[in-house]
């Protein structure tokens, strides 16, 4: 039999699934639970702290018990290409988010580019010898106020430079558009996208529960001769986000056979 926290906590968790309590909403105080008859303070504050762990609702400071925004985002493949021509004012993000009408923004924290020597792993992916210099840029993907992705980018310094990315502020347009605006041709992409049970340090940053499980997607952008330009980790919340990998080639296209043109009357040519 399940114990009164753990009723408590599931019947909350359904009448936040069916909209009774909807995102940003806050929950009653646990005074107020308690004189509803929903049982003592420690039985609230269990059923609470479950529902914070398993991503159902965030504690704010002087906020309340607020139910978290899980609606889903469609972060789809072709973001990248939309804005991959410079003069742009959206990222792959923004883009993104705006066509689902939802306020999607990129937030930089200070400072948001450092130059640094290029851990082991970063220089492999990037095929540079161990310790080059390298730039490291650090964003945050949002809805309103609320962080949905934690980003962090390397560059190589010389091409970093070139793009203005060593810039210690907010690329306008996307990284892809500043890259491709300084010629170099961002061509292909490879992504690798793994789960996991996030970090203290992920949930945290990310205002979840430690339940929530995360997908980490990382990215080798290249130009047109293989060169590595940007290797990208993205860490997300997994129960917020889908990614759509659509229109995919499964074989190379074959050319259509030129048609010869059809012989005019009189014409005896074979």
């Amino acid at each position: 039999m399940a114990s009164k926290w753990e009723s408590l906590a599931r019947k909350l968790k359904s009448q936040i699934d069916t909209g009774e309590y909807r995102p940003g909403e806050r929950l009653p105080t646990v005074s107020a639970m308690v004189a509803a008859g929903e049982g003592s303070i420690t039985t609230v504050q269990r059923a609470y702290a479950e529902l914070e762990t398993d991503g159902y609702v965030v504690m704010r400071r002087r906020g309340g018990t607020v139910v978290r925004d899980r609606r889903v985002i469609r972060i789809p493949l072709s973001r990248y290409t939309k804005v991959i021509e410079p003069g742009g004012t959206k990222g792959p993000w923004e883009t993104a988010t705006a066509e689902q009408g939802l306020d999607g923004r990129m937030v930089v924290p200070s400072p948001a580019a450092e130059t640094l020597d290029a851990p082991a792993d970063v220089a492999t992916s990037l095929e540079l010898p161990s310790g080059a210099r390298v730039v490291r840029r650090r964003r945050h993907a949002t809805i309103g106020d609320e962080v949905v992705q934690l980003q962090e980018a390397w560059y190589p310094l010389e091409l970093a430079e070139q793009a203005g990315l060593d810039k210690p502020t907010k690329v306008v347009g996307g990284v892809l558009g500043a890259m491709t605006g300084a010629g170099l041709e961002p061509t292909e992409a490879d992504e690798r996208i793994r789960a996991w049970v996030p970090s203290p340090e992920e949930a945290a940053g990310l205002t979840m529960g430690n339940r929530v499980p995360v997908l980490a997607v990382e990215r080798i952008t290249r130009d047109d001769t293989g060169r590595p330009l940007e290797l990208l980790r993205i860490v997300g919340a997994a129960d917020r986000l889908e990614l759509v990998y659509d229109g995919l080639p499964l074989k190379k296209r074959r050319r259509p056979a030129r048609r010869r043109p059809a012989p005019e009357a009189g014409d005896s040519s074979p």
